[in-house]
């Protein structure tokens, strides 16, 4: 039996990791996604433990100083997201491969503390098409829509940073490689 594998998945927004990740997971219900950890509320039908971990600040603020975190970040200067270690190490511990879908500073974080994970960039397959995702979504005011376009520019030159780049011109294309790189067929 090989070593459970860690990999880290990251993306400019709309690139449509959420839709990708929950293809695969449709497809592979043994692959563990992970949670993160929040200090926000939550919100009406999230549940702790599934959706997020609902912690104090003073307990997140406690983790990061343990080391018991993977990655974190303060979110609009409001509320702390990450990557509870404990978890990642159980699953990996217990044979079952890992999925860390985080943003790019998050990703680097993980590298940082665990150069042996596997680092995947999903890519939109053109710029343009980038575009029309998030202003198709709807959900983001020009502003808004601006303020990530930009960010999206920086996230796409970091893609040399990673093992792999996989191109989400199609969902179950993108599964399909997703799925033969983190050894699931």
């Amino acid at each position: 039996m090989t070593k459970a594998q860690l990999t880290v998945l990251a993306g400019p927004t709309a690139v449509g990791k959420g839709t990708v990740v929950t293809a695969l997971t449709k497809r592979y219900p043994t692959l563990k996604v992970s949670v993160s950890a929040t200090t926000r509320d939550p919100r009406p039908g999230e549940l702790n433990g599934v959706h997020y971990y609902f912690v104090s600040p003073q307990d997140f603020d406690a983790m990061i100083e343990r080391g018991d975190m993977l990655e974190w970040a303060l979110v609009h200067g409001n509320n702390k997201y990450g990557t509870p270690r404990g978890p990642v190490d159980e699953a990996l511990n217990a044979g079952t491969p890992v999925l860390l879908e985080i943003d790019l500073a998050g990703a680097r974080q993980v590298r940082a503390k665990r150069p042996d994970a596997q680092f995947i960039f999903l890519s939109p397959p053109s710029w343009e098409e980038l575009e029309r995702r998030l202003i198709g979504r709807g959900t983001e005011g020009a502003e808004e829509q601006a303020r990530r376009l930009a960010t999206a520019r920086v996230e796409l030159d970091a893609a040399s940073e990673f093992d792999h780049v996989v191109i989400n011109d199609d969902v179950e294309r993108a599964v399909d490689e997703l799925a033969r790189l983190i050894g699931l067929e």
